[in-house]
């Protein structure tokens, strides 16, 4: 049995957020909410999830071999995850902290 997260499972699990619809970004698959990006795929091993800075620091800080920063304008915008290391609850988890935090701002 695989330790991480497969892309179909991933997409399985942005997917099944209310709203979510997937749409290339910069030939990139991304994951939405209301047009807003929430997690993008960086690779067949990546995602980028976009979260508040303090939860990506923790989230490095806690475990630096799975998730690393991700830089965008000059600002902290994202964590990436290695969906390699990082079981489908988890990556359900940050999926749905993400969404939630685009849904709260619409």
């Amino acid at each position: 049995m695989s330790k991480g997260t497969s892309l179909s499972e991933l997409r399985r699990l942005a997917l099944a957020l209310p709203g979510t619809f997937e749409q290339d970004h910069h030939g990139r698959p991304s994951f939405r909410v209301e047009g807003r990006i929430y997690a993008t795929v960086w690779d067949a091993a990546h995602i980028n999830v976009m979260l508040e800075e303090p939860r990506i620091r923790s989230l490095v800080q806690g475990a630096p071999g799975t998730y690393g920063k991700g830089w965008w304008g000059g600002r902290l915008r994202c964590v990436r995850v290695d969906l390699r290391l990082v079981k489908p609850p988890h990556v359900g988890e940050l999926l749905r902290e993400s969404w939630e935090r685009y849904r709260r701002t619409m």
